[in-house]
């Protein structure tokens, strides 16, 4: 299984530089989704930001053809919690929470998370949760620290 965060699904949907990565993905064996809160920040993003239509926004994400979002459950809200306090830093690792909501649902599932927000990653790394790194929108990849 593959966890998507906000910027894969939204890198598709522009037609940037990770759009052919997500889309192998996409079209891959493995299934694919986002958690609940990458849903509505992809959703927030394309309404707010890009001024897509609400129903427009709903039906990009729903032809992607991803698994309905797993809910977040008291466990998996507190590991997500004790993920950030571990591992968030003001300027050093500025991960979000809903990032590390993917992270924790990532690791709950046994699947990679794919993602190209460096501190992310770097996070995944640190707390061995499986990645794909996806190309940023400036074109360079991730490669996990020495």
């Amino acid at each position: 299984m593959i966890v998507l965060d906000a910027y894969a699904v939204l890198a598709f949907l522009k037609g940037e530089a990770a759009a052919s990565d997500v889309r192998r993905l996409l079209e891959g064996a493995e299934p694919t989704m986002l958690t609940a809160l990458g849903v509505a920040e992809v959703i927030d993003h394309l309404v707010r930001l890009a001024r897509v239509d609400d129903e427009a926004a709903s039906l990009d994400l729903a032809q992607l053809g991803l698994l309905d979002p797993p809910a977040l459950d008291a466990p998996t809200a507190a590991a997500t919690g004790r993920l950030r306090a571990r591992r968030y830093h003001r300027t050093a690792c500025a991960v979000s929470l809903a990032d590390c909501v993917a992270a924790e649902v990532a690791r709950r599932e046994g699947a990679r998370l794919a993602t190209a927000d460096p501190h992310l990653l770097d996070v995944c790394h640190v707390e061995r949760i499986a990645v794909h790194a996806l190309p940023a929108t400036d074109g360079s990849t991730w490669s996990a620290p020495a």
